[in-house]
């Protein structure tokens, strides 16, 4: 599987979304600097990070929605290339259009940092292949701006569309509904505030994180 990870000004999750994917792939990604305008040939996944993009002004994700780059991630999404943002990424991909909502300041107006219980809605999916649906698993949070808004009629249509990949088992940051992390209209597309990356290894407390990457590498090969 050949990536690529997205690299903004204030992006401090890059690296180990590098390491994440290179050890369920082998491959190292190309770390793509947000100022190119191409994906390189070929690239299965693209992976937006967590951070600060350019330190969160005006809004989170907003400044880095009209990088260079996101004109080309956009393209490269509409032919089935598949997209995985994270925490920031998951604001960059909401304020870019790719998925719908927007992630708003925390309920409490407080910094959100610790494991979190999540029940995998749809197993059907690249992204969750390697889950059961109603499963509970741990993935950790680190966010000021999670909690996601949607209308009652985008809210009901994902739901209706089976696009709700993950919700929070319990409120963390006051999100619509508990959604924890959407899909697209075409299912290459995961918006997610948690972060798997950081849920990969023994020393992480737990893996329940690799589980995603594994199955998208899997997909992936079988689908070669």
């Amino acid at each position: 599987m050949k990536s690529a990870v997205i690299v903004f000004p204030g992006s401090n999750c890059d690296r180990d979304m590098a390491v994440a994917i290179e050890q369920a792939s082998g491959v190292k990604p190309v770390m793509l600097w947000h100022r190119e305008t191409e994906i390189p040939a070929g690239i299965d996944l693209i992976a937006v990070p967590g951070g600060f993009s350019y330190g969160d002004y005006l809004r989170s994700g907003a400044m880095a929605s009209r990088s260079p780059v996101m004109a080309a991630v956009k393209a490269a999404a509409d032919k089935g290339v598949m997209v995985l943002g994270v925490c920031n990424g998951f604001q960059v991909l909401t304020e870019s259009g790719l998925l719908p909502g927007a992630l708003m300041r925390n309920a409490g107006i407080h910094f959100v940092c610790r494991d979190v219980a999540l029940t995998v809605e749809n197993s059907q999916s690249a992204f969750t292949s390697r889950y059961q649906a109603g499963e509970q698993i741990t993935i950790p949070v680190a966010h000021h701006d999670g909690n996601y808004f949607a209308d009652a009629v985008t809210l009901d249509w994902l739901e209706g569309e089976g696009r709700v990949a993950f919700r929070y088992a319990e409120s963390v940051n006051g999100s619509a509904r508990n959604i924890a992390g959407i899909l697209n209209e075409g299912g290459n597309v995961l918006g997610m505030m948690p972060h798997p990356e950081r849920a990969c290894e023994p020393a992480h407390g737990n893996t329940d994180g690799a589980r995603m990457f594994a199955g998208l590498v899997e997909g992936m090969m079988a689908s070669a």
